[in-house]
């Protein structure tokens, strides 16, 4: 499957807009087309494969993955190589009047893996419920909300999960909020809310911009160091990641102006890119900045092949700046005026057209499950697997660097 169809994601938030998880699916050509066991037998080994490292354990560190399932794959291999406290599997709640399909959930209840119910009448839920399933979907209208919240009550006295779906407005979002839902699925995020005003800068990414303008402009190594020193969590910040293991410095390096010097320019502006979303106030932050760091790292690793690693560089900034406005609180165009940018990296921005353009707008259309995924991947001379590997190791990295 991961050959022949495309990796789609959706995430899963608590109600301080945090990213828990991510629903994971193949792209479908057609929305009535049902995944077969073979296809959702495809997901699971293929993102076990990718994500749950032989040595390293599984990349994705706390977060959890939503797999929709059918019976027929609940005792297969494949299910032993996802970590059972990181995997959720998604099953209609009709499914379960089979002995054979609830003996199995029950299986996997007892081996840690959790169950989502969907479809649940939560108006008949019974008190051995608790041992069959982890989470169950509801679908949150704004109807009759007295009922629903007499419906939820009862779950939230147990140790059953709530996930709503879908939850498109923000009005939606606060009342499922206070109802108790655990987690919301969909890509509200990605909507302004309303009222909302822009909150500018902050001192720190003030400090921010101006060492990314003096990387541009190739400033001597010494300015840089005066300019970091005025930020002490800057300069921290820096010598810790120096520091770090990834990173591999050899030894342990203690001044600023050596470890300027070993990190390198180009570098350098790749990590305060992340560090200028990361500084933000913003309470939409924490999964936007997510979805921007995944973003831009796909964007980055589609790029790599095609373009050699330098531009790949500046395509991952491309990918970082796309969401900087809600990031900052402020217009596009106003982030643009603050920073002095590579005309392709702006051309990106605005019209997802130059040169990186079009691998901006593909790790864009994998995150909205756009039926654009096929196209521009084609136009890029980029396979479904390809793609899907990129796309599974951003998520994977961006947990490295956002934890």
């Amino acid at each position: 499957m991961h050959q022949s169809h495309f990796l789609v994601r959706e995430p899963l938030l608590d109600p301080e807009q945090r990213v828990v998880g991510y629903e994971l699916t193949w792209q479908q050509e057609a929305a009535t087309h049902v995944p077969s066991l073979e296809e959702l037998e495809g997901l699971v080994g293929f993102v076990a494969g990718q994500v749950n490292h032989p040595e390293h354990g599984w990349l994705l560190k706390q977060k959890t993955l939503f797999l929709q399932a059918v019976p027929g794959m609940l005792s297969t291999d494949s299910m032993f190589d996802l970590p059972p406290e990181h995997t959720v599997l998604s099953l209609k709640t009709s499914e379960l009047a089979n002995p054979t399909t609830l003996a199995a959930v029950q299986g996997l209840r007892a081996g840690g893996v959790g169950i989502l119910l969907r479809e649940a009448d939560l108006a008949r839920v019974g008190s051995r419920l608790g041992t069959i399933c982890s989470y169950v979907e509801v679908r949150f209208t704004g109807a009759d909300v007295a009922a629903q919240a007499r419906a939820y009550s009862l779950l939230k006295t147990s140790n059953i999960r709530m996930v709503g779906r879908p939850v498109t407005t923000w009005s939606d979002f606060d009342a499922c909020a206070a109802l108790g839902l655990d987690a919301f699925v969909g890509k509200l995020h990605l909507t302004p809310r309303p009222g909302s005003e822009g909150q500018g800068l902050n001192p720190s990414q003030t400090i921010i911009l101006q060492l990314m303008q003096m990387v541009n402009a190739n400033a001597d190594v010494v300015q840089l160091e005066s300019v970091l020193k005025r930020d002490a969590a800057l300069s921290y910040k820096l010598l810790k990641y120096i520091n770090s293991a990834g990173f591999g410095a050899g030894r342990e390096v203690q001044s600023l102006k050596q470890a300027i010097q070993l990190l390198g320019y180009q570098p350098m502006y790749r990590w305060l890119t992340l560090l200028l979303a990361t500084a933000s106030t913003s309470g939409f932050s924490p999964v936007l900045l997510e979805t921007a760091v995944v973003r831009g790292r796909l964007a980055e690793l589609l790029g790599q092949k095609a373009l050699g690693k330098a531009d790949a560089e500046n395509i991952f900034v491309a990918g970082m700046f796309s969401l900087l406005d809600r990031l900052l609180g402020i217009p596009m165009k106003d982030v643009l005026q603050e920073i002095q940018l590579n005309d392709e990296v702006v051309k990106a921005l605005l019209t997802r057209g130059g040169k990186y353009g079009p691998f901006l707008a593909l790790a864009e259309a994998c995150e909205l499950n756009s039926n654009l995924v096929s196209s521009l991947a084609d136009s890029l001379s980029l396979t479904p697997e390809d793609v899907n590997k990129a796309h599974l190791s951003a998520l994977a990295w961006t947990q490295s660097v956002t934890a």
